[in-house]
C-alpha cells in the first residue's frame, strides 16, 4: 500500500511569493560559511544540512491523498480538494475511487479542475455516506460558480452512499463520523495485514479516545493515520468547535491507540513552512514527554510517499 499526499492544507495560503523566497534564499546565505561553497562536495553538503524548512516548501492545495495498492491499477483517492488536480497531471489511471469526508467547499474546490474527469475512457466512483451528496457535487458545478458542469465531464461517473465497509479491488474502505461542523467521516483502508485511516477535519472529543467496540475496531493498531492537527492547543481552546484538534492531542491519540506512524495534517493557511516544521519538532519532543515509543510522527508535505 502506498500512500501518496498531493494536497495538505486547509484551506489556500496566501502563494509563495517573491518576498518570501528572499527570505528564505537570506536565511541560506546567512549560514554558508566560505569553506561551505568550495566544491560540489562541500555544497552538497551544506544544502544536505539546512533545516527542512528552508530546503523545499509543505505545499498549498488543498486536502487529496491517494491510495496505490500493488497489483491493483485502480487509484484510491480522499478528497477533492486543490491537491487532485496536481494528481490528476501526474498520476494516469482509469479508474478513480474517490471517497469524500465531507462537503467543505476546500474538499471540493479541485474537482472541476481534475483532468481525468473530462476523458471518456475514465471511470469516476464517488463514495459517501451522505444522502444526496451526488446533488452536492452537481451543484458545485453550475452557474455562477462554474462554466463547466457535472455533465460535461465525459468521464463515467456513479455514485455510491455508503452504509457499510465497501471492497475496492483487493481493499476493504470501512467510515467513522468524526466531530467537526455539519459532520465529517474517516476512512480506513484495510489490505494484505497493512491498515491506514484518513481522518481530515476531526476535532478529537474524549469518546474518541474510549475503549468502546467500534473505536476498537477502527483505531486499535492501524499502521498509519493522518490525522487532523491544524492547531496548537492554545489555538484549540481559543476555537474549540470549529471542528479541528491540536497536535498535542494528535499525538496522545496516536499513543492511546497504539498507532505506528502519526502524520500531521490539514495545516492551517496562516502556517508558514518554518512554523508547520516548528511544530513538528514539538509534536516528537511531546511524544517523547509522554512517554510514547515506537510511534513514528511526519509533517504531510505535498509529494511525500508512505509505504506500508
Amino acid at each position: 500500500m502506498r500512500i501518496r499526499f498531493w494536497g495538505v492544507r486547509g484551506s489556500l495560503p496566501a502563494p509563495l511569493g517573491a518576498p518570501q523566497v528572499r527570505e528564505k534564499l537570506s536565511a541560506i546565505l546567512r549560514q554558508a560559511l566560505p569553506g561551505d561553497l568550495a566544491d560540489p562536495e562541500s555544497r552538497a553538503r551544506f544544502m544536505a544540512g539546512l533545516p527542512p524548512w528552508l530546503f523545499g516548501t509543505v505545499g498549498g492545495n488543498t486536502s487529496c491523498v491517494g491510495v496505490d495498492i500493488d497489483g491493483f491499477d485502480e487509484r484510491i483517492v480522499f478528497d477533492c480538494g486543490s491537491g487532485i488536480s496536481e494528481l490528476g497531471k501526474a498520476a494516469a489511471g482509469s479508474r478513480y475511487h474517490v471517497f469524500l469526508s465531507h462537503f467543505h467547499w476546500d474538499h471540493l474546490q479541485g474537482l472541476p479542475f481534475f483532468s481525468p474527469a473530462f476523458d471518456p475512457s475514465v471511470a469516476l466512483d464517488f463514495y459517501s455516506p451522505r444522502p444526496g451528496f451526488e446533488a452536492d457535487l452537481s451543484g458545485l458545478m453550475r452557474e455562477p460558480y462554474s462554466p463547466v458542469s457535472m455533465g460535461d465531464m465525459p468521464s463515467k461517473k456513479s455514485f455510491r452512499l455508503l452504509e457499510g465497509p465497501v471492497r475496492v479491488g483487493p481493499a476493504t474502505v470501512s467510515f467513522r463520523k468524526m466531530g467537526h461542523p455539519g459532520g465529517s467521516f474517516a476512512y480506513k483502508v484495510s489490505h494484505g495485514g497493512k491498515r491506514f485511516i484518513y481522518a481530515t477535519d476531526s476535532e478529537l472529543e474524549p469518546r474518541d479516545f474510549a475503549g468502546g467496540d467500534d473505536n476498537v475496531a477502527f483505531f486499535k493498531g492501524v499502521d498509519a493515520i493522518v490525522l487532523d492537527s491544524q492547531y496548537t492547543l492554545i489555538e484549540a481552546i481559543e476555537k474549540r468547535r470549529w471542528g479541528h484538534s491540536p497536535y498535542s492531542m494528535a499525538v496522545e491519540f496516536a499513543m492511546n491507540w497504539g498507532i505506528g506512524h502519526l502524520v500531521l495534517f490539514h495545516h492551517d493557511p496562516g502556517s508558514d513552512d518554518r512554523r508547520l516544521h516548528e511544530m513538528l519538532r514539538s509534536a516528537r519532543q511531546y511524544l517523547r514527554l509522554i512517554g510514547g515509543e515506537g510511534i513514528e510522527i511526519s509533517l504531510a508535505v505535498e509529494g511525500l510517499e508512505i509505504v506500508l
